[in-house]
């Protein structure tokens, strides 16, 4: 039983490790803005994910690089980020969203995102946007706050 358990255990671990990408794997010299609604929501570990209907009319807000970001335990340059946005060049519709662990979402008491919530992200996707319409979300725009997601709060 023991063995079947083991095996059984470690035949879903390359799943799990195609589904978590870490921060190396995204382009971070080029920041994205997504805004729109998330259509469904998966709040677990290794982190929680959603799917974003991006608006057909995505367009930078105009106080984007003005906006004041949380601090960070992480040295994140955020106003840089923030000058540095752009719409990403890819055309879909529905991007997979990669948010923070649990345990980080909590950190910075972010209200769990369901289905239909409206929201905007800054983060990054795949080199020269290769590969699916991913991001990793390293801001988190909602309901009139923004939480930082590479690290919790200072």
């Amino acid at each position: 039983m023991h063995r079947r358990t083991l095996m059984a255990a470690s035949l879903g671990l390359p799943l799990l490790a195609q589904a978590h990408h870490g921060w190396s794997s995204f382009d971070q010299s080029r920041p994205l803005w997504l805004e729109g609604r998330a259509t469904q929501v998966s709040w677990r570990n290794p982190h929680a994910e959603l799917k974003l209907e991006v608006a057909p009319d995505l367009k930078l807000p105009a106080d984007l690089s003005t906006r004041k970001l949380p601090a960070q335990v992480a040295s994140v340059n955020g106003p840089a980020l923030l000058k540095a946005t752009q719409l990403p060049t890819r055309k879909d519709r529905l991007w997979e969203i990669e948010l923070a662990p649990l345990t980080r979402m909590e950190a910075w008491k972010v209200p769990e995102i369901k289905a239909g919530t409206a929201l905007a992200l800054l983060g990054f996707t795949f080199t020269d946007e290769k590969g699916g319409a991913v991001l990793r979300a390293e801001y988190l725009f909602l309901a009139g706050q923004v939480y930082g997601l590479r690290s919790g709060p200072a």
